[in-house]
């Protein structure tokens, strides 16, 4: 591959967000009613993959959260100090259009929000998920997440096992 088919940038006022269809209204509707103003409010930021110039094909959005110690599994809370809750980041959403699919685009955003989530240079444990349905939780278990024991749909993968190049 000489060239990236996507190009992964910060939402911008920009870019064609009308346009955008993943199957999934309540993604859809995110996208072209809401972000803006969760953007504008500090409370998540919004990543969007680009073609074809200001095209969305795909977006994820991602804040900053918190998890219960007590609810991860026993081997990822081993090693923690042990507070009541551990730093993380929170992948409230992510979707692919429709015309884009199939082309590995979901994975592509999934690591990108993985970068973004270590590379930070505010702490965060764990960059975690949840998961709409069952089809959602199988790629993030594919990708390594790791399920909470008290709630499958919920998962997380400790950023500490991300291999930084």
């Amino acid at each position: 591959m000489s060239s990236a088919p996507f190009r992964l940038a910060p939402l911008d006022a920009a870019h064609d967000r009308a346009a955008f269809n993943c199957g999934s209204e309540p993604l859809d509707r995110y996208l072209r009613e809401q972000v803006t103003q969760d953007v504008h409010r500090r409370v998540a930021a919004c990543f969007v993959a680009l073609a074809e110039g200001k095209r969305i094909a795909g977006y994820y959005t991602l804040a900053s959260a918190s998890l219960l110690q007590a609810g991860l599994t026993a081997s990822a809370g081993k090693k923690l100090p042990r507070y009541p809750t551990v730093p993380a980041v929170r992948m409230g959403r992510l979707a692919v259009d429709k015309a884009f699919e199939g082309q590995g685009l979901g994975g592509a955003l999934l690591a990108d929000a993985l970068d973004r989530a270590a590379c930070s240079e505010i702490a965060a444990y764990a960059l975690m998920v949840d998961a709409k349905d069952e089809a959602a939780a199988a790629f993030y278990r594919h990708h390594g997440f790791i399920a909470l024991p008290d709630s499958p749909r919920t998962q997380f993968l400790p950023l500490a096992t991300i291999q930084r190049s």
